[in-house]
Formats: structure tokens, sequence, C-alpha cells
């Protein structure tokens, strides 16, 4: 068995870098937190929000949300650090209000909807409160302003790592450890100074085709939420995706995701006045925008540069490196569409503990994590990257004048909208089952490959339309000429040859 008398040594301190220190820090290890950004404001979330600058982390003020994995990952190994999320104005959202007024009526608790609870708030406050946290455990310590330059190598095969070579305030510093932790994020040039020294890494990469903007809000006094009512604050139109984000203290944030290939709307879109444009034209936004419910507080933050991204670190069943992991962004990369980056990063974290406790041989502990990693978040990416390269497709149709979609396609279509959306909708046991295999509680197509659940998806599909018209929700939002022209773009501007 390993020995927990050890140095870790973790670069960054966001989601990932916190993630890893909260999941080593009860096996008694020394672990060292080192961020290139300055420390946090000392005050509230509110200033955390106003006056937090991150270099490092360009998605600070976008939308965020934990998922149901992540959040029994905090209840159950950190119950003080949710209580203190709690007590900072973070929001839980369980399964009965993800529920339509269709399944209500239908609807009994079960024991397995402890576990179906989203924890939501802005992404400073999720951070900020975090952060604190970690600093109060004993056997960790959180260095800001400290930039990790480059990796302190043994020539291999494979290399070796034995530290970092770091820039403070004093100047260039040598810091050793046993294992290192890659937290850095999509900028971190770890791995390929890695690749540079002869690691066998192997990485697939490709655009998820998206971009996110992200304005937010809060209440003015007096004001409540706008009930949930029967026109959606969350839609996917095609050509646009958007969605309303509680938020704490009184706050939430509105997301639009653009096709990149939509360049007049995205071009656009980032002006306040666009943005709130397009928002009243979806009727379920029309009531949080409304001037006695809300007020923006922010400008529009863009989001772009969304490439998913999968790298393996024993591709051949051999360890690439040696003393060295990585985590978050610098491992895999997902949309943000999905809610997924902060959770697998939780998830990691907890396969990098068990990983470390298994063995002291430096080789076995990346391959065990390595293995780890593909059995459980793999089927996560690739159901990701299907969607995505789907979502790419309906862009480009769109654009394109006249398409003519294949009787297949048409058929896929149909079984989406008119069978397992409309079961999901219609069922409170099939809306749970899909809510767990979004949630990462289990394979995120388990739900449908069992037998009982294809048969009542089946069932509602060869159900005419007319005998489940209720179930259909209403239209989210305008076409896309529709939209255009009502906030004053041209429709014809990015138009595809037919």
């Amino acid at each position: 068995m390993a020995s927990h008398d050890e140095e870790v040594l973790v670069v960054g301190a966001g989601m990932a870098g916190l993630f890893a220190a909260l999941a080593l820090a009860p096996t008694g290890r020394r672990i060292l937190v080192l961020e290139r950004d300055g420390p946090p404001p000392e005050g509230d979330a509110d200033e955390a929000f106003e006056s937090w600058h991150r270099r490092g982390v360009g998605h600070l003020r976008h939308s965020h949300a934990f998922l149901a994995r992540l959040r029994t990952v905090i209840r159950d190994e950190h119950p003080e650090l949710l209580a203190d999320l709690m007590a900072a104005g973070c929001r839980e959202i369980g399964f009965s209000d993800m529920l339509t007024d269709r399944h209500k009526p239908a609807y009994r608790p079960e024991p397995e909807d402890a576990d179906l609870v989203i924890l939501t708030s802005r992404r400073t406050t999720l951070e900020l409160v975090m952060r604190r946290y970690v600093e109060r455990l004993p056997n960790v310590e959180l260095r800001p302003g400290v930039w990790a330059r480059r990796l302190l190598l043994e020539d291999g095969p494979p290399p070796k790592v034995r530290g970092v070579l770091a820039e403070t305030a004093e100047g260039e510093v040598e810091i050793p450890a046993t294992v290192v932790v890659d937290a850095a994020g999509r900028t971190s040039q770890m791995v390929e100074q890695l690749v540079e020294a002869g690691a066998a890494i192997a990485e697939e990469s490709e655009t998820a085709g998206i971009l996110y903007f992200t304005r937010h809000y809060r209440l003015v006094p007096g004001a409540t939420e706008p009930p949930r009512g029967k026109r959606p604050a969350s839609g996917d139109l095609g050509y646009l995706k958007f969605g309303v984000f509680p938020g704490d203290g009184g706050c939430f944030s509105i997301t639009i995701a653009v096709p990149e290939i939509e360049m007049e709307l995205r071009q656009s879109i980032v002006r306040p006045e666009t943005f709130d444009a397009v928002c009243r034209e979806m009727p379920g936004l029309v009531p949080w925008l409304a001037p006695d419910v809300a007020e923006p507080v922010s400008k529009v933050f863009g989001m772009g540069d969304l490439n998913s991204r999968w790298r393996e670190f024993a591709p051949k069943g051999e360890a690439a490196v040696h003393g060295f992991f990585p985590m978050g962004d610098a491992l895999v990369r997902t949309n943000p569409l999905y809610g997924r980056g902060c959770s697998f990063a939780a998830v990691e974290a907890g396969l990098l503990r068990t990983a470390l406790d298994e063995t002291p041989f430096p080789g076995e502990r990346l391959t065990t994590y390595a293995r780890l990693i593909r059995e459980e978040l793999r089927p996560y990416y690739l159901d990701m990257r299907r969607q995505d390269r789907a979502a790419i497709r309906r862009a480009r149709q769109a654009l394109t004048p006249n398409h003519r979609a294949t009787l297949r396609a048409k058929m896929l279509k149909s079984f989406a909208e008119d069978g397992v959306a409309i079961a999901v909708r219609s069922d409170v046991a099939l809306m749970r089952a899909a809510m767990r295999g979004f949630h990462m509680l289990e394979h995120p197509s388990a739900w449908l490959k069992r037998p009982e659940n294809m048969a009542k998806v089946l069932r509602h599909w060869a159900t005419p339309k007319a005998a489940k018209a209720d179930a259909y929700p209403l239209k989210p939002g305008p076409g896309r000429s529709e939209l255009m022209a009502a906030v004053g773009l041209d429709a014809s501007a990015d138009l595809l040859p037919a």
C-alpha cells in the first residue's frame, strides 16, 4: 500500500485544484496548492463577483450549476463545506422542482431522489466559499501569486516529474514534490512540455461548434423569481439555445449559446441591448426581464474557443510519465452546455485518491488513474461529443436554404421528439431515470437500454400525436428569420449554398 507521508503539489486553485485538495486532504498527505492569480477579496460574495480577477478562468462569470453527482460528493465527504455553501446563499434544486405540471399528480418521493439535487449559484460564490474552506484544512497550504512556469524533469523513458520551477514575488524557486497535479486549466503548457520530453501522450480534439454569452441580473427589492410556467425558461431552437440559471443573493444569469457559424448573431449579441432584445423574444424569459422584477448588473460576457478534448496518459497500458497527474481541462475538456466540467473534476479527484492509495509505484499509479478515468468518464464524453456533432449538423441545416432531411434523419428526429421526449415528460419514473443519467449518477444511456423503459418510450412514440398533444411543450421561441428580423439583424447574412 502507498504511504500517505508524501508531498503533493497542485498547480491551480480553480475548481479542479480545489477538488484535488478536498479529495486528498483527508488522507493526511501534505498538499501545496499554487495559484498564479492573487487572492480573492476579503469581503462577501457580491464583492467577489464585482472585483475578483482571475486571468486563468475565462468563464468565471458565466452561468454555473453543480450536477447531482458533484453535490453528492460534497454532501458525503465534506458536509461542513455544503453547510458553508448554503450559508453563503447557494441554492439546491431538488428532483421535485424539476417536474412539470404533467408529472406532479403522479409523483411519489423515492429514496434516490435525495441524490438528484443540483447546487447552483454564481461561480464566484462557489469558488470563494470552497477556497476559504480548503484554506482551513490543516494539511493544505494555498499560495496565491505563484506561477508554475515549468516542470522539473528527469529524463526517461518515461520522463519523471520531480516538482516545478515557480516564479514568485521574490524570484524563481524550485518546489519539489512526490506528486504533481496539473489543475491549471486549458491554458496549461505542462503537457506540451512533457510531449517535448518524449512522453507518449495521446490526444483527440474537435470543436464544440458553439459560443456562449452570459449576462447577470438581480431581482429588484420586493420582487421574487417568476414561477415556473408553461413557457419554458430554457430551450433549444436549433440556431440558438438559452437558459436561466438561479443564483445567490437575489441574482440570476441568462446564457445564450450560438453556433459558431451564426456570425451575424454572435457578433451582435455581445451588445447588451441586442442580448436583452433576443431574450425578450423568448416567452419564457419575458417574466424574468420585466422592469418590476429584475435589472441587469453586468455586461455580456462571451466565451469562445470551445473544443472537446480527451487525453490519454497510458494509451497502450504503459504510463507516459511518472509523478504527474492531470485534472480538469488539462485532462478532459467538455462543452459547458452539459455542466459537466466541475463534476468531471470532482470525480477525477476521487479517482486520483484511489490510484495514489492503491500503490506507491509511479507507473502503476498513472495506469490505474487512466483506467479509472476511462471507465468513469469516457461514456459521458462520448455522449457529449455525439450530441455536439448533431447540433453542428442542425446549425448548418438551419443556414441551408431548402434543406431536405433524409428519411433516416426524420425517423431519428421523430423518435427523439415524439418518443423519448414525450415519454420523459409524461412518466415520472422515466424522468427520474433520465435525470440520473444526465447528472452522472449512472451511465448516460443506461436508462434507455432497460427493456421496460424502452417499451414505455415505444408506446409513447406509437401514440398518435393528437392523443398526446398536451404532452408537447410550447414552442420556446421564434424561428430564426423571425428572431433576426425582430432584433434588426440580417437573416440572410450567413446562409450557406444549398
